[in-house]
């Protein structure tokens, strides 16, 4: 059905499968209204635009093609800007990469690199220097992953992990556990995998729940470290992440990660958490319109603001809590005080509201039926960065 359409309707038969009698068609709601009222984390969170209280401060200019704000501890998101819209995410990815295999080996467990382990990088990938036939700690392979965003630690890791087609398996199955509806893993190294996508929100939650584990927050922290060269010499390999470090742009006071990713079709992609007065937030900006310092200086301005307004600012929607960590009966409860738009917290929905727009289906996890008045509401459900000039995709 085209999704320019302002009313849609269900044939007789469609309408008998779902148990309405002789009803020969039923009036639906455009796509665009359905999918922000199934959006997860509350319905402004689909609408488009940017979504905000009344009377909070003044948000910075901002040029990129998504963006969120939220308290890291209480969930609130205080502003956003197309919050599940789907786009490619570069090696943010790694975020959910690792709160799925992070917690499964021990940092000081070592592991000898094998020529199969390296198997099926791809080419222009950021890479940390894993060599086959030398030996590594896990501490070592994941602070490849988080300082230099190395894809040969990632795919080290994975073949430890039972390997790639695997490990993609346990991401998308934790993806789905956060409700991180609108994230497609194909490969992950976050690398552009045809048809692999986040959005601000997924890559918010990855983030929330990555930085519960201390070994997570103490990596995406660590601005240097020395990683094995063979033998025993070592180099010393520095964090990319630039509001950590202060290179390029000015570091951030209060900043305790988490993670920065670049390839020449995603652009630049950053999720950073800081804490201040007691207080952190949660800031993911995604695809700024030009300038690789961009992301940062985004990012920066909004944190900034969000310490400004987390107590002038009613939220616009929540970050959900995972399934696994949901009380029974949690699909019942009612929406929180104070959340404008926001669904109940954690509580399941049933699509997200970026994902296939203009399609409708009825039955299976993308549509939600529900039956009011006698009428039917289908609800639809990075190597380095490329230099200047540069032809070859890239990743960091």
């Amino acid at each position: 059905m085209p999704g320019s359409s302002s009313s849609h309707h269900v044939s007789r038969r469609a309408a008998l499968a779902l148990g309405l009698g002789a009803a020969a068609s039923v009036t639906l709601p455009g796509p665009r209204a359905a999918a922000a009222a199934s959006a997860v984390g509350g319905e402004r969170l689909g609408r488009s635009g940017v979504q905000v209280a009344s009377g909070a401060p003044r948000l910075p200019k901002l040029a990129a093609k998504a963006w969120l704000v939220a308290d890291h501890d209480s969930g609130d998101v205080l502003a956003s800007y197309a919050a599940h819209r789907a786009l490619p995410p570069a090696s943010t990815l790694k975020m959910l990469f690792a709160d799925t295999v992070l917690p499964k080996f021990g940092r000081a467990s070592v592991h000898r690199v094998t020529a199969a382990d390296l198997a099926g990088i791809p080419y222009g990938s950021s890479l940390v220097g894993v060599q086959a036939g030398t030996s590594y700690t896990v501490e070592q392979l994941w602070q490849g992953v988080f300082l230099r965003s190395g894809n040969d630690a990632v795919h080290v890791l994975a073949s430890m992990n039972g390997g790639v087609g695997e490990t993609v398996r346990q991401m998308q199955a934790r993806a789905k556990d956060l409700q991180a509806n609108d994230t497609h893993v194909v490969s992950p190294d976050g690398f552009d995998h045809k048809g692999q996508v986040s959005s601000a929100y997924d890559l918010t939650l990855f983030a929330r729940a990555g930085l519960k584990n201390d070994d997570f927050r103490g990596y995406c922290a660590t601005k240097t470290a020395d990683f094995p060269a063979g033998g025993k010499k070592t180099f010393q390999i520095q964090n990319t992440d630039r509001l950590l470090t202060g290179q390029g742009v000015a570091s951030y006071r209060g900043l305790i990660g988490v993670k920065n990713g670049y390839t020449s079709h995603a652009g630049n992609t950053f999720t950073g958490a800081a804490t201040r007065g007691g207080r952190t937030l949660l800031v993911t900006v995604m695809h700024p319109a030009s300038g690789y310092e961009a992301v940062y200086r985004e990012t920066a301005a909004l944190l900034d603001w969000g310490f400004a307004a987390a107590d002038k600012a009613d939220p616009v929607g929540t970050l959900v809590t995972p399934l696994s960590e949901q009380p029974k009966g949690a699909a019942a409860a009612k929406p929180r005080a104070g959340a404008a738009g926001a669904g109940a917290a954690g509580a399941p929905v049933a699509a997200s509201a970026t994902s296939h727009t203009d399609d409708w289906a009825f039955g299976g996890s993308a549509a939600v039926a529900v039956l009011a008045g006698g009428g039917l509401l289908a609800l639809r459900r990075e190597r380095e960065r490329e230099r200047p000039g540069g032809r070859r995709r890239r990743q960091g």
